[in-house]
């Protein structure tokens, strides 16, 4: 059964039911169609928290899927996944290869320097502090490039930014 037929909230099945409808109103091919379900199916197992059923989905979809821009969110929600997961150099490789696809993802951007930043964290108590300089630095580049985007969002990052000297 497909996921869009199994959901179980109001929230899930009204944009499965939304979705549907522009599917069959706008014209699209049959593979931009079939991408993008796997791609709502994936979204739908990943906010359930079924991360091997959302990753299956969207890899489907990045097999399918040719515009750029669409790729960069599936690819963007793959790190996401590892993310979550702890699996932060697979993360970091999605998440750059979402942006190398959309300059204009902030919340990529913003991931990035977060795992950047922990990581930089984690080797300041190791006493790595060049390391740990690096990687402060990679997380200040990539925050900058967010808040330049999005420049209302990222607070905690502007206030790191203007704390440590780095704004």
């Amino acid at each position: 059964m497909a996921r869009s037929q199994k959901n179980d909230n109001f929230i899930d099945k009204t944009f499965t039911v939304m979705a549907d409808i522009l599917l069959k109103v706008f014209p699209a091919s049959k593979e931009e169609k079939e991408a993008f379900f796997y791609y709502r199916d994936g979204m739908s197992a990943q906010s359930e928290g079924e991360y091997a059923e959302a990753l299956e989905n969207y890899y489907e979809a990045l097999q399918i899927e040719e515009d750029p821009k669409d790729r960069s969110f599936i690819l963007y929600n793959i790190g996401l996944i590892y993310a979550s997961n702890g699996e932060y150099l697979k993360a970091l490789e999605y998440y750059h290869q979402a942006v190398e696809l959309n300059t204009n993802l902030p919340q990529a951007l913003n991931n990035i320097a977060v795992i950047y930043h922990y990581q930089g964290i984690k080797a300041s108590e190791k006493q790595n502090i060049d390391i740990a300089k690096i990687l402060f630095s990679r997380a200040s580049q990539y925050w900058k490039q967010a808040i330049t985007l999005a420049p209302n969002n990222y607070i905690e990052a502007q206030n790191w930014l203007s704390t440590t000297g780095r704004a």
